[in-house]
């Protein structure tokens, strides 16, 4: 997975509200037909990976979604490996690993995003501990191919294990085992600080560090400079909204722009 050419540029393939989610309403091959299109759109665009989230599952689960859940983003997994040739990941909001894991074992994924990989953080739906023992010992023996990208004081939470984000980062890469980490901003949409990304990436240079959050087309180049890639949803969405299909318009110039750079 982190073979890929840099800047490493990872594009999002949110969902809509997933069976048994309070605000669920399309079927399952509508769903999987409006991530086909988005994962199609990203990859024309030039985006070097995928990542599939239950982004429309709100309120979230804090740790263990209802297996429907982890049923359906299989489907929707396995449908974009045979249509897009890029690297997949899975995230299963708020922080179910063991799910993220199941699906990209049986859909042949490459990475899997984990909120809160280790350590205690606030959250909405309450205090959330991450387990990295237990994920990486799962991984290992399900899909030891899979890369983990662990985020470090992950956007809609408040540290509460270890609120110096470059301690937060050595601890998360050498202790919780990481491959990668992300650095995101307060919440979906909003920037993540460039100093904090600074920071991760010179606690921890030997790891990719990515900007998960707020990243634009403006944006880009300038966090590039720190960073090794960025995860990008709501900036290449229809007039900016995280919940809309991708605008391919978007997607391009945010791409010519991490090309770009000088």
């Amino acid at each position: 997975m982190f073979d890929l050419p840099r800047p490493i540029l990872i594009g999002m393939v949110h969902l809509p509200p997933l069976p048994g989610s309070p605000r669920h309403e399309l079927p399952v091959e509508k769903i999987v037909a409006r991530a086909l299109d988005d994962a199609r759109m990203l990859a024309g665009a030039g985006f070097g990976a995928l990542m599939v989230e239950n982004f429309g599952d709100t309120p979230f689960v804090a740790c263990h979604v209802e297996p429907v859940t982890t049923a359906t983003m299989g489907v929707v997994a396995a449908a974009i490996r045979a249509a897009v040739s890029l690297p997949l990941g899975i995230n299963v909001l708020r922080n179910d690993a063991q799910a993220a894991l199941g699906v990209a074992a049986a859909a042949g994924a490459q990475f899997v995003r984990i909120n809160i990989h280790l350590g205690v953080a606030a959250a909405d739906q309450g205090v959330i501990q991450g387990h990295a023992r237990q994920t990486i010992q799962l991984r290992d023996r399900i899909a030891p191919e899979v890369s983990i990208l662990a985020d470090v004081h992950v956007k809609h939470a408040v540290p509460m294990s270890q609120p110096d984000i470059a301690l937060a980062a050595e601890e998360t890469a050498y202790r919780g085992l990481a491959d990668a980490l992300v650095v995101s901003g307060p919440t979906t949409g909003r920037p993540a600080d460039q100093a904090d990304v600074r920071r991760v990436k010179a606690a921890v240079p030997d790891r990719p560090i990515l900007v998960g959050s707020g990243v634009t087309a403006e944006t880009i180049a300038a966090l590039l400079a720190d960073a090794d890639g960025v995860i990008v949803g709501t900036a290449i969405k229809l007039d900016g909204r995280s919940d809309n299909p991708v605008d391919p318009q978007r997607a391009r110039a945010l791409v010519a722009a991490a090309r770009n750079r000088i």
